[in-house]
């Protein structure tokens, strides 16, 4: 899945990676690159889906249109399957493209 933010990316990881392990969920690894770009592979029982696609949303990310289909389409798969779905695990390769002050500071200085 992918996703957008304007958050400092350190703080974005931190927060992410909390809200995640707070709803019940396991952060399997993380990265960062220096362009901006994270990586968070986490997994999830499907019973806590909407919980997490919230705390996505939440932590201000901007998920793509494919990731907020996808989320819908797990909650209402999940929300109308039989009691056992719920304890089948979800995993997600999580890919956000960050955008730090800095950079937009810069973006928005005029032409010298």
């Amino acid at each position: 899945m992918r996703a957008i933010s304007q958050e400092e990316p350190s703080r974005l990881v931190k927060s992410v990676t909390g809200a995640i392990l707070g709803c019940g969920g396991w952060v399997l690894g993380r990265s960062a690159t220096d362009s901006g770009l994270i990586d968070v592979l986490f997994e999830f029982e499907r019973r806590s889906c909407l919980e997490i696609y919230g705390i996505l949303i939440a932590a201000g990310l901007e998920l793509s249109q494919a990731a907020h289909l996808r989320f819908t389409e797990l909650c209402q798969c999940t929300r109308l399957g039989n009691q056992a779905c719920g304890e089948e695990i979800v995993s997600v390769d999580l890919e956000i493209q960050t955008f730090p002050l800095c950079d937009l500071t810069k973006d928005q200085r005029s032409p010298e």
